[in-house]
């Protein structure tokens, strides 16, 4: 495990604590591999510490820092390992847990100490005089073993609010001991951005301390406090990717570091690394096996995205005009959305993001504009469903609707069997390139039954259909007549292995919808295969 440089100086810490504090976040569980994965990612990005966990306290933890040293060569980032201070009674140099925080090979080791008096008389069981020679005598031990130390003070602000004096006792005790860097910790997240600002500009004030911040997001503040601190004086920033962690999470690492870098202009980051955040958001969020959050700052899909035909006709004359930034600098796109919202500067500018070229062809827009609400009136979405969108902008351009085959009809059966088990088949049958083909398929349901039905009837003529699988299936009942007798809305995501495209289908009842939106996502598959129509 070795660090070939670090991305900035030591002035300013960007600190990452996903793989341990991130980890508790409820329905993430990684495994080695995972955590060693994540911990790429996170030193590409350019991040100066990456918190792995705690060796000694779990098998997992202990094994990724064994790992980590023959696996990893750090090209920004430094390894770090987390613990606590000794017991209270004994002696860091003889303390098991002590031993093993050395033993990991980290560089870098942070030691969690009680700053709230109440937690070291009823949790810690001992007084706060030994408190302090327990945060004494560790930070001093670890760092006579060469190893740089940080000193998180655990609920520090509830602390403060109790006894001062004793939260401000624990701070200055690390620090005199050798500890780097002090964090402040709002481990029950219950602080707003200027009570922290007032609280970190008086610890440094009072005790001299270079201090951090840690904060958890109860308040839905986390990023504030981070950055409130930061405008207090604080130089150390803890953080987790996607704001991962225990109960609503910690603050999010992705808009903390891009507020320093494009909002305060400090540079935090190796040049270039910015532009690489979305990419890394998305691929952490893939470790972990949640779906990306599609509205987060800076790197959701949606952060950037624009469905008001007001805000269109400005974006048109000047995208700066309702974008905070240029999206480029973090590695996010700019989008138009589609929907009965839209106007013509909504249309033009969604056609050239497709690489359409509309010309000045007001005619044509105002076409597009009027099918789109009416559409949209029907039930169909286009700003959930750019594919099925661009075949009908196709259409208005080319005078007629894209096609590569055409239906002569299909139907789908589900057979209820005395076993109480269910059977489903599809039969379609369609032309394609002046031949009628009949094909028949079973599936896990109707709609998988119609989609291997379609594929069984095209892969022959269209063999480029073979990389398309279905990835998402959503189905919505809109408003309208009740139950059974309302109108349904499908949503398809099919990918390719290269890009995923969504379709969208309208009608009365969920197959028929369903055979829409397939027709689409296998239509515009074609399309993007550069296949030529035929029908």
């Amino acid at each position: 495990m070795t660090t070939k440089a670090n991305a900035t100086d030591d002035s300013f810490h960007v600190f990452d604590t996903t793989l341990r504090d991130g980890a508790q976040r409820e329905g993430i569980n990684l495994t080695v591999a995972d955590k060693l994965t994540i911990a790429r990612h996170l030193d590409t990005f350019g991040v100066g510490y990456i918190e792995g966990g705690w060796p000694g306290a779990n098998p997992r933890d202990t094994e990724f820092f064994a790992r980590a040293q023959q696996e990893i060569t750090f090209e920004n980032a430094q390894l770090v390992a987390f613990g606590a201070t000794r017991r209270a009674g004994g002696s860091a140099a003889e303390d098991p847990q002590v031993k093993a925080l050395l033993n990991s090979g980290a560089p870098v080791i942070t030691l969690v100490a009680k700053s709230h008096d109440r937690h070291v008389e009823l949790a810690l069981r001992t007084t706060l005089d030994e408190n302090l020679e327990m945060v004494r005598d560790t930070v001093s031990h670890l760092r006579e073993q060469g190893r740089r130390v940080f000193v998180d003070c655990e609920h520090f602000f509830d602390g403060y609010r109790a006894n001062p004096a004793y939260a401000k006792a624990v701070v200055r005790t690390a620090y005199e001991a050798g500890a780097e860097v002090v964090i402040l910790c709002d481990t029950n997240g219950g602080m707003l951005p200027a009570q922290v600002q007032a609280v970190v500009s008086t610890v440094i004030a009072d005790t001299g301390a270079r201090l951090g911040i840690h904060a958890q997001d109860d308040t839905g503040c986390a990023v504030a406090n981070t950055l409130a601190a930061v405008d207090a004086g604080a130089t150390h920033v803890q953080c987790t990717a996607n704001g991962y962690g225990e109960r609503v999470g910690n603050a999010n690492l992705f808009p903390v570091v891009a507020a320093l870098e494009l909002k305060y202009g400090m540079k935090v980051l190796p040049e270039g690394a910015l532009a690489e955040m979305t990419r890394i958001s998305h691929a952490i969020a893939e470790v972990v096996n949640l779906t990306p959050s599609t509205h987060q700052p800076y790197v959701g899909v949606s952060a950037f995205a624009h469905k008001a035909g007001l805000h269109a006709s400005a974006i048109k004359v000047d995208p700066d005009l309702y974008q905070h930034i240029d999206p480029e600098l973090v590695g996010n796109t700019m989008r138009m959305l589609v929907s009965d919202m839209a106007g013509r500067a909504s249309i033009e500018l969604k056609g050239k993001e497709l690489g359409i070229d509309l010309g000045d062809d007001r005619a044509l827009v105002g076409r597009v504009v009027e099918r789109v609400k009416e559409r949209e009136l029907q039930g169909y979405t286009y700003e959930a469903a750019d594919a099925s969108f661009e075949l009908l902008l196709r259409g208005e351009v080319e005078g007629r609707a894209r096609r590569y085959f055409r239906t002569e009809s299909w139907r789908a059966i589900v057979e209820d069997r005395p076993d109480g088990t269910h059977a489903n088949e599809a039969t379609v049958k369609l032309w394609a390139k002046g031949e009628r083909i009949v094909a028949t398929a079973e599936g896990n349901g109707p709609v998988n039954a119609l989609d291997r039905a379609l594929r069984v009837a095209l892969e022959r003529i269209y063999p480029q259909l073979a990389k398309l699988e279905l990835v998402d299936y959503k189905v919505r009942i809109l408003e309208g007549r009740t139950g059974t007798e309302s109108t349904t809305r499908v949503l398809i995501t099919t990918g390719d292995g290269d890009a995923d495209w969504a379709t969208v289908g309208v009608a009365e009842n969920v197959i028929a919808a369903s055979w829409q939106a397939l027709e689409d996502a296998y239509t515009y598959g074609l399309l993007r295969a550069g296949v030529e129509p035929t029908e």
